[in-house]
C-alpha cells in the first residue's frame, strides 16, 4: 500500500516518513543532473540565486529521453545519485528536503540528511517508461544548454517511489541487507 505525499515537502510530512515506505507522489518536483548540480554550486560560490526555490523540494535525478509524439516526456529512469553526492550536502543546508535516484549515497549526504531533514527515495531502475507516465507536466527552467541535463520542473500525479534513507539515517539498503541475511 502506498502512502500518498504532496510535493513541494514540508518537514512534518518528511519526518512521518520511514525507510522502506511505498509512496505515490503528486505535485511539483524538479529534475537535474551532475552538470546542473555543479553549475547551482558554482552560481552560489558566485553570491548568485539559484534558478529555482530549492527550499521544501524534492529533486529528482533524471536526463529524460526526447518525448516521442504525444508523450509529455521520453523515458525518464534514475540516474545513480552518488554522482550528486559532492553537491548534496549544500543543497540540503538551503532547504532541499527531498531527492529521487537510484543507488547507495555516502556518508556526508546522509548526515546533512539527518541534519537537516531531509529523504532519499528510490525511483525503480529499469522501469523509466512505466515512469514517465507519472509525468503529466514538463517545462525547462534552467541550463536549457545542457539538453536533457537540464534543470526540468514536473508536475508528477502518482510518482512510485520507495523511502531509502528517511530523515532519522535509516537505509533500507542496509537494514534490507541484514533482515535478508539473518534470513
Amino acid at each position: 500500500m502506498s502512502i500518498y505525499i504532496n510535493a513541494p515537502l514540508n518537514e512534518a510530512a518528511v519526518k512521518e516518513l520511514k525507510s522502506g515506505d511505498v509512496v505515490s507522489i503528486t505535485g511539483t518536483i524538479y529534475a537535474a543532473r551532475d552538470a546542473a548540480h555543479k553549475r547551482m554550486i558554482e552560481m552560489l560560490q558566485e553570491g548568485k540565486e539559484l534558478p529555482f526555490d530549492i527550499k521544501n523540494q524534492i529533486v529528482y535525478y533524471l536526463g529524460p529521453c526526447p518525448a516521442k509524439e504525444g508523450q509529455v516526456i521520453g523515458s525518464a529512469g534514475p540516474t545513480s545519485s552518488y554522482r550528486m553526492d559532492a553537491y548534496t550536502p549544500k543543497l540540503l543546508e538551503l532547504g532541499m528536503k527531498g531527492m529521487i535516484g537510484k543507488g547507495m549515497r555516502g556518508p556526508a549526504v546522509v548526515e546533512a540528511m539527518k541534519k537537516y531533514s531531509a529523504v532519499y527515495f528510490a525511483a525503480v531502475g529499469g522501469a523509466a517508461a512505466l515512469i514517465s507516465k507519472s509525468i503529466v507536466g514538463e517545462e525547462v527552467v534552467a541550463f536549457e544548454d545542457l539538453g536533457t541535463e537540464a534543470i526540468r520542473k514536473l508536475e508528477v500525479k502518482d510518482f512510485p517511489a520507495v523511502v531509502i534513507i528517511d530523515c532519522y539515517g535509516n537505509n533500507l539498503y542496509e537494514t534490507g541487507r541484514a533482515e535478508y541475511k539473518r534470513g
